[in-house]
């Protein structure tokens, strides 16, 4: 998604050229590409799928939109095998329509865990519940904080439900650094990105480059670590304007800035 505009090929390629071994992909470029030949695309490049997003919106009351939402996730599970890649980023969804209980919306979204992390686990495939911002709460995702993403992943076996640690969302956190300790083997994924301000108008697309905000990058990779984890470390940034710019320009700019930044 960081550089979104560039096509899975030409990403690939340029992944190779510049020495970065995985990439963490997304779900509607790989369908619109096609799932199997995505595979043999990162594949047949040497790469290294390291997480497929996204699973989750599991919040609806409704009943066939949960049924719905939970065959979706099922098919991210399924696309992920074919993939290759043993970690599904969860963004648990927001609160339904005209809901005011965050607990009750969160109690869905275990409920829903038990009946999806059993399927994954049979195929090899872990959950990662990702936390964001607060400002996301009322419509993408009312787990807010790494504490809350724990609560509902320690119900579950280890090996099949997790964690994501995402600098962009939990930075502001002064439980979180605690949390990233607390989660040790249950951290599937971790992400970097700055955040910096003003935000855009809309918010989500305001992640910033790595560097140019608030964030001590180097600090989290270093509790990360500390906590146990030794696995992929993914750059994801949602940026209007870094979109606009030639991709493979900004897959150099932002291979400078991890070595600079969070080395």
């Amino acid at each position: 998604m960081t550089v979104k505009q560039l096509p899975l090929p030409e990403l690939t390629e340029a992944c190779v050229r510049l020495g970065v071994p995985g990439v963490g992909l997304w779900r509607e470029p790989v369908q619109a590409y096609g799932v199997e030949a995505a595979a043999k695309l990162v594949r047949d490049a040497g790469l290294t799928v390291t997480t497929l997003c996204r699973g989750g919106f599991l919040t609806a009351t409704d009943p066939e939109l949960r049924a719905a939402a939970l065959a979706d996730n099922r098919a991210a599970v399924d696309e992920a095998v074919a993939l290759g890649t043993d970690t599904v980023v969860m963004v648990s969804g927001g609160l339904p329509e005209g809901s005011r209980d965050l607990a009750a919306a969160r109690e869905s979204i275990a409920d829903a865990l038990a009946e999806l992390a059993p399927y994954a686990g049979d195929r090899g495939v872990r959950l990662a519940i990702e936390p964001l911002h607060p400002m996301f709460a009322s419509d993408r995702c009312v787990v807010s904080t790494l504490d809350q993403a724990l609560e509902l992943a320690e119900r579950f076996p280890a090996d099949q439900v997790g964690v994501v640690v995402d600098t962009y969302h939990i930075w502001w956190d002064d439980r979180a650094p605690a949390a990233v300790a607390r989660a040790g083997e249950r951290i599937f994924s971790f992400q970097l990105a700055d955040w910096t301000t003003p935000l855009p108008e809309g918010v989500l697309n305001g992640r910033g480059q790595l560097g140019d905000g608030s964030v001590d990058l180097r600090a989290w990779r270093e509790r990360v670590e500390a906590a146990g984890y030794d696995g992929p470390i993914e750059v994801e940034l949602f940026n209007e304007r870094l979109w606009q710019g030639d991709g493979v320009r900004l897959l150099q700019e932002v291979v400078r800035r991890y070595v600079r930044h969070a080395l």
